[in-house]
């Protein structure tokens, strides 16, 4: 066999089940060793960034690694943006990166490019392939690394020739992930006395931390000792449920995230880092817990945070079991205008059990976590990284990566305009993704931070720098060009009515609500 055969049939004897592709020339052994070795599914988009925000969303749902397959650095390089968010947010991916057969490099063909360079500040493994007979061991190494829990970003350079090139007869034994590294008892006992000290503390989780096991954990220790409970700004992911405690949320401007850690005497962390600013503003605060608040760290994100919570438990000599938060799933909403609660309402009511949440609403939809506390159990994914155009491509991989789930993408129009090629992926795979598309015309969140920057009145070319609607945007034309059902509505009782239908029926749809803000109000 080749090493393209001896490559795919590695990935597939090591649990590979999707690639997530747009190749071209010098990967074209590889899309041939697709059917030569069948079991990896090949999955086309039409953009590189789709694709790595696919692998993001599969990785965090089927908590294994899917691949990737780009063209050379230029087409890597279009993918940057949502591997820097995977690799945020700790999810399991392995990118392979096609290149130009060894000996031709030196001629310094036109698309030739420093890979390496590239692929470094957002992988935490990276490798190039020497020859053929070595490609299927190298890829175990990358499958291995990026499925080191809670996830890496393994990247693997493989020159043509190391594809056409003969690679034997290789076997494979079977691959051994390492298992995350156990708490040490005296971190547990350090957390134990923190939380048992004198004042106000807070349990901040993350990582592993917000999956059921953990979350079960932590309510104990909530009901021992008080404590509060958090959530990071941005969950890689969270399951969420009746049984299952309500997190308090880090705001995400710096002046409002003080606020929320003041008074406190101590931050315990279990599977967050300690939290920091997403910019610095004038008002200088870049680590938002305040000085005086003690930080002490049970479990780091790579280490086993769940055993960490239960061991700390334990340790507090927790209850069994914890009182049920008893929030009521909301209610449809009264007919009516589009509000940010009534909005969040009409998704909530109509959330089907076991949904998965994928949320880059930016502006639209802060209601909608606090709102759903109540709803059936469910999984929210929010964007890591904060390199917008990733909520599309998300839910499109998180479907593939948690069959016979809905999917519900929450979704920014001019997020959504960056990677919207993933509903031509969704429409041809036949993916259960709901796409709720907010509309209003504007980069909200920028009008937002200029006024934050003391900017009261931009000029003309600072308003037109935040501005969709010259020309419109015509969502419908777009949805249906990629052949993807839509529906566009303005009340909150039509959404509500969408949303309905949407999940009831199979495969991909798209939502256009108009949304407070908009520039073009009452548009036929």
């Amino acid at each position: 066999m080749n090493g393209a055969e001896s490559l795919v049939r590695a990935a597939r004897e090591a649990g590979i089940e999707v690639c997530f592709s747009n190749p071209g020339t010098s990967e074209m052994p590889l899309v041939a060793a697709l059917d030569s070795e069948p079991g990896v599914r090949g999955v086309l988009v039409l953009f590189e960034g789709v694709a790595s925000g696919a692998a993001d969303g599969y990785g965090r749902m089927a908590e294994k690694p899917a691949m990737t397959l780009f063209h050379l650095g230029p087409g890597h390089g279009n993918a940057i943006a949502n591997l820097h968010n995977a690799r945020r947010g700790r999810s399991p991916l392995v990118n392979l990166v096609g290149d130009h057969a060894t000996w031709h490099r030196r001629y310094d063909p036109p698309l030739a490019s420093d890979i390496k360079s590239l692929a470094r500040p957002v992988s935490d493994w990276y490798k190039e392939c020497r020859s053929a007979a070595t490609v299927g061991r190298d890829l175990r190494r990358a499958i291995a690394t990026a499925w080191t829990k809670p996830g890496r970003l393994a990247t693997l350079t493989v020159p043509t020739d190391c594809q056409w090139g003969d690679a034997g007869s290789p076997r494979f034994r079977r691959l051994r992930v390492p298992d995350p590294s156990p708490v040490a008892g005296d971190a547990i006992e350090a957390a134990s006395r923190a939380l048992r000290g004198e004042g106000r503390s807070l349990l901040l989780l993350g990582a592993y931390g917000v999956r059921r096991r953990g979350l079960l954990a932590a309510g104990r220790i909530g009901a021992a000792t008080g404590c509060r409970l958090g959530l990071e700004t941005f969950p890689t992911r969270l399951e969420r449920g009746p049984d299952l405690p309500i997190l308090e949320r880090v705001p995400y401007f710096p002046e409002q995230a003080r606020d929320f850690f003041a008074g406190l005497s101590t931050v315990v962390l279990a599977g967050a880092v300690d939290p920091v600013a997403f910019f610095g503003y004038p008002s200088g605060i870049s680590r938002l817990v305040p000085e005086d608040v003690g930080v002490t760290v049970l479990a780091r994100p790579e280490e086993d945070v769940e055993r960490a919570l239960d061991d700390l438990a334990a340790s507090l000599d927790a209850p069994a079991t914890f009182a049920a938060h008893g929030t009521p799933r909301p209610e449809p909403p009264a007919p009516g205008p589009i509000t940010a609660s009534s909005l969040a309402q009409a998704i909530a009511a109509a959330q089907p059990e076991n949904a998965v949440v994928v949320d880059e609403g930016i502006t639209s939809s802060g209601a909608y976590l606090p709102l759903t506390a109540g709803c059936p159990p469910s999984t929210y994914l929010a964007l890591t990284g904060g390199a917008i155009g990733w909520g599309l491509p998300c839910g499109t991989g998180a479907a593939l990566g948690a069959p016979g789930r809905k999917v519900i993408v929450l979704e920014g129009d001019g997020s959504g305009l960056y990677t919207v090629q993933s509903l031509w992926t969704q429409a041809r795979e036949g993916l259960d993704v709901v796409n709720v598309v907010f509309v209003n015309d504007l980069y909200r969140i920028l009008q937002i931070e200029l006024h934050r920057a003391g900017i009261e009145r931009p000029g003309p070319q600072g308003q037109a720098l935040t501005d969709l609607a010259a020309p419109p945007i015509e969502w419908a034309s777009v949805a249906k060009g990629f052949g993807v059902p839509w529906t566009r509505v303005e009340t909150a009782d039509g959404l509500h009515a969408a949303m309905t239908r949407a999940v009831a029926e199979p495969g991909p749809a798209l939502i256009e609500v108009r949304v407070p803000g908009a520039s073009r109000p009452g548009v036929p």
